[in-house]
């Protein structure tokens, strides 16, 4: 049977377990420049020394107004290429493979002067008012995304994600609620993502996997659930993402009846839904951090990786606890074996 410390393969990423450290902001840059810090350094390798099998690196904007805040991570500049690279060659010698999560906050960009989004609405009555993009700009922006790929690649990374979940640019294209172009992009509400599905291929390696975030169901009313997602998923799909890692929420405010489940792997329904309807490789995400329910989301074959974030920022040598907890193989740090 499947279980947490299985090894698993997607096209030439092999992982040594089934355990993810998923993209968590950590909002700590210094100088706003977008370049990683010593922080995010340490951060990331004391999970790759405590045992995740990868690592994905938080959301990483393609321009300095795409990212939440200014103190969020930037892929808009060769200069952010060595920090980064540095972070990944420290984890590939402490046996952990390493992602990036490529994204743009669109209408969400709290700290833009004027942020940016599909169509002028804004998140919520405490936001700023986005600006609509032309559509000369939408694909400006798609070949932002191109670029900073290209970048992720040469700092060496082994996957990538590309994030249209939580209510960022590529969701907010492709939800009903927040898209009301009439152009192309908006007769077509995948065609956004679609193309950065094009253009981040068209960057990396073929043997390379894509990863797509994407929630799965939104809490609002008039909101898409499963259906609609997985429609929209079989499109990103066909574009050529590999895996999807699946969240839910985050387009807008939520009413009191739509609050998302907060009890253990909630979320786990709508990974299995859309793993068995597309046939494809998911990743499972959300209150997860209990080792005898993550190890049974893949022995149950719900999932085929299982994203832990709260318990990893929590315990970064949370993969080398399950392992004991599990009664499981896994290699210990051999300064560590006394405390294992």
């Amino acid at each position: 049977m499947k279980d947490l410390f299985s090894p698993y393969k997607i096209k030439n990423l092999e992982l040594k377990n089934r355990i993810v450290m998923p993209p968590m902001c950590q909002y700590s840059v210094d100088q706003k420049d977008g370049i990683a810090t010593d922080w995010h350094y340490l951060h990331y390798v004391s999970r790759a020394i405590g045992g995740a099998g990868l690592i994905i690196i938080e959301m990483t904007d393609v321009e300095p107004d795409g990212r939440i805040s200014d103190f969020d991570l930037g892929l808009w500049s060769d200069e952010q290429i060595p920090a980064l690279k540095r972070i990944v060659d420290a984890c590939h010698s402490y046996g952990a493979k390493v992602g990036i999560q490529i994204a743009h906050a669109g209408r969400k960009a709290e700290d833009a002067e004027v942020p940016v989004a599909p169509s002028a609405i804004a998140f919520d009555e405490n936001s700023k008012q986005p600006r609509t993009l032309t559509t000369e700009e939408v694909k400006e922006q798609v070949e932002k995304f191109r670029t900073a790929v290209a970048r992720a690649v040469k700092a060496g990374f082994d996957t990538i994600e590309i994030h249209g979940a939580h209510g960022y640019l590529i969701h907010q294209f492709h939800s009903p609620l927040t898209n009301k172009r009439d152009d192309e992009y908006g007769k077509d509400l995948t065609r956004f993502g679609r193309e950065i599905i094009h253009a981040a291929k068209s960057e990396m390696p073929e043997d390379m996997p894509l990863l797509m975030r994407i929630s799965a169901k939104e809490y609002v009313e008039g909101g898409y659930g499963i259906h609609e997602s997985i429609a929209f998923a079989k499109d990103y799909q066909k574009a050529g993402v590999d895996m999807f890692d699946i969240s839910s929420g985050g387009e807008g405010p939520i009413a009191a009846w739509g609050r998302p489940g907060t009890h253990a792997a909630y979320q786990v329904p709508l990974a299995k839904d859309i793993k068995q309807a597309l046939d494809i490789p998911v990743m499972a995400v959300g209150r997860l951090d209990d080792p005898t329910l993550a190890n049974a989301v893949i022995g149950n074959e719900d999932a085929d990786l299982v994203a832990i974030g709260r318990g990893m920022l929590r315990n970064p040598y949370w993969a080398l606890e399950a392992a004991t907890n599990l009664r499981k193989e896994t290699e210990i740090p051999k300064q560590y074996t006394t405390g294992f």
